[in-house]
């Protein structure tokens, strides 16, 4: 009777092991494949933001206008906005891992090259009136809760501004506390004090957010 409980144990103590194993293995391939979404995105992005750079740097040759650079900043922004979308639905269904956020920091870098971009390409050519910046920063690796759930509030009341407003609107979205040094160097100029923050138009900085109407009264200003 002792024998077949010991048997039984072990048994047991096996099968717990290989189902451990198992679901240690998956959940390494889940992540993996996860990874490699991410990276195949953010390869045609990356590829997408050098054709809109070439393009910029052609603003003073003839046949170059403004009108171009901005549709290409717009087409960009749409593209790494709607991947933002896509790289926090892949980052909520798994676990956030060292190499999850590494893949967020090569984003995060991409699109403050954009914004970097547009901000040398005002030297340029003067803001469209009709198209407005809003870039939206937030803490990416923050345990408060209470900051969690305003950032996903800040969130879904922006996605609703940008499904209003189209193309109408160029919003960024980028984690602040990812220490990127030419992040750090940009924000200086704003004396941002806290996060989130949304800056319109690289001169309204909004540290307290509700709706929609209440960033569109800040839009083209």
């Amino acid at each position: 009777m002792f024998g077949n409980n010991k048997n039984v144990f072990w048994e047991a103590l096996l099968l717990t092991l290989v189902v451990f194993i198992l679901g240690l293995l998956l959940g390494v391939a889940y992540e993996s494949a996860q990874l490699e979404k991410i990276n195949d995105y953010y390869a045609k992005s990356e590829n997408s933001l050098m054709d809109m750079v070439a393009l910029n740097s052609l603003v003073d040759v003839e046949n170059t206008t403004c009108e171009q650079i901005a549709e290409s900043s717009i087409k960009f922004a749409n593209r790494i906005y709607e991947e933002a979308i896509i790289l926090d639905e892949l980052e909520e269904a798994g676990k956030i891992t060292d190499d999850m956020k590494l893949a967020h920091k090569k984003y995060d870098l991409l699109r403050t090259f954009l914004w970097i971009n547009l901000l040398k390409a005002e030297e340029k050519c003067h803001p469209e009136e009709n198209i407005s910046l809003v870039v939206y920063l937030y803490e990416y690796e923050t345990d408060d809760l209470a900051k969690k759930a305003t950032q996903k509030v800040w969130s879904k009341v922006l996605y609703d501004l940008k499904q209003k407003k189209g193309d109408e609107i160029i919003l960024i979205s980028i984690a602040a506390d990812t220490n990127i040094t030419s992040l750090d160097t940009i924000l200086q100029r704003f004396y941002i004090r806290k996060l989130p923050v949304v800056i319109i138009n690289n001169k309204i900085v909004i540290e307290k957010l509700s709706s929609v109407e209440e960033l569109e009264k800040y839009l083209n200003s």
